[in-house]
């Protein structure tokens, strides 16, 4: 059974980790004096130590450090590292001095009893060391309290970040949407005006767009063979209204057993049928799909008439998967948009990610 360590309440951690300072502590000594420090005089100087620990780590750092009054904790923190030693060699003796079992004249050498007080060493090495440690336990609660709010301000960053992208990749497909079914619905009216018998296919057809659209497009990912499935049928609907379809050619290669977010492809085939047809009707569009490995590329190419050659040509559609792409491939794709004198070409190489 794994443990997710995230879970584990802080006050625990807490806990644990001093239990090991304590053990460390005890082992130190022992190695040291061949036995253990007195009971109540280790007890009253840890806790001691604790209390300037998290003075410094819940007040201290949180009230002034981290709201830049660095001058006003430095000052405050010598204060209490003074104050430290001073309780050191003044109020902790006394609390122990009922407890103490080191007897000079006994027959025992040195340190060699079976409990030890921290008396024993040398009255002048007591204040630099407390003062040594006071200054130690300030540098790693900062430190620790420090580390935390960096990691908890990062975490919070990224939540809004995701979030941010959440919603700006919502408005971009809810967009998408009515931009898609407005050019639909106007092909299909072609068709109606013109009294075709293939309006009922085209109605037929776009009801399969719509149901992916509405049952798919909400995933996170969906299988590349369905995102290709419904590019044809894009394409279908659009070859009905055509005089003369011949001049569309859509190819695809490779091995389609990826994922790949939904509603990516289609702006770029959409903008070729828009500017795709010249002032005689004659349609131009040349659309291919290649993925090798997890590498997909996308190249279209169509006819644009001269009239309708702009910088505006590209259409919202365009805009949008732009947005998109950046939002979801920052660093992993590659978008080349060449506007010749009457050809319009566009290259997308991608990067699918691992879903």
């Amino acid at each position: 059974m794994k443990i997710n360590f995230k879970n584990i309440p802080s006050f625990v951690i807490h806990i644990l980790s001093w239990m090991v300072v304590l053990l460390i502590s005890l082992i130190t000594f022992y190695n040291r004096f061949n036995a253990l420090p007195n009971n109540h005089d280790f007890i009253y100087r840890m806790s001691f130590n604790i209390v300037l620990f998290y003075i410094n780590y819940s007040i201290l750092v949180p009230k002034l450090l981290l709201n830049k009054k660095i001058i006003l904790y430095v000052i405050i923190s010598a204060l209490i590292i003074a104050f430290s030693v001073y309780i050191s060699q003044n109020i902790i003796p006394s609390l122990n001095q009922f407890n103490q079992t080191h007897e000079i004249g006994n027959e025992i050498i040195g340190l060699r009893t079976k409990n030890v007080t921290i008396e024993s060493v040398s009255e002048k090495f007591k204040a630099p060391i407390q003062g040594l440690v006071t200054f130690l336990l300030f540098a790693v609660s900062a430190s620790i309290k420090l580390v935390f709010e960096w990691y908890r301000n990062e975490k919070i960053k990224t939540l809004v970040e995701t979030h941010k992208i959440t919603a700006e990749l919502s408005f971009l497909k809810a967009q998408l949407n009515p931009h898609f079914l407005f050019n639909s619905l106007n092909s299909i009216y072609s068709l109606a005006n013109k009294k075709s018998d293939k309006t009922t296919d085209a109605i037929v057809t776009l009801s399969e767009l719509m149901r992916y659209m509405i049952y798919e497009a909400d995933k996170e990912f969906v299988p590349l063979q369905k995102e290709i499935d419904y590019i044809k049928n894009y394409i279908s609907l659009q070859t009905l209204r055509l005089k003369d379809s011949s001049g569309v050619r859509f190819n695809v290669h490779g091995n389609l057993d990826k994922n790949i977010e939904p509603l990516l492809l289609i702006s770029f085939i959409e903008n070729a049928f828009k500017y795709g047809t010249d002032y005689t009707g004659k349609t131009n569009i040349n659309i291919k799909i290649e993925v090798d490995e997890n590498l997909l590329t996308l190249n279209v190419s169509n006819y644009v008439s001269i009239n309708e050659k702009s910088d505006s040509n590209s259409g919202i559609g365009i805009q949008n998967i732009k947005n998109r792409l950046s939002l979801l491939y920052p660093k992993s794709h590659t978008l080349k948009i060449e506007a010749s004198e009457n050809l319009f070409k566009v290259q997308l190489v991608l990067k699918l990610k691992k879903s």
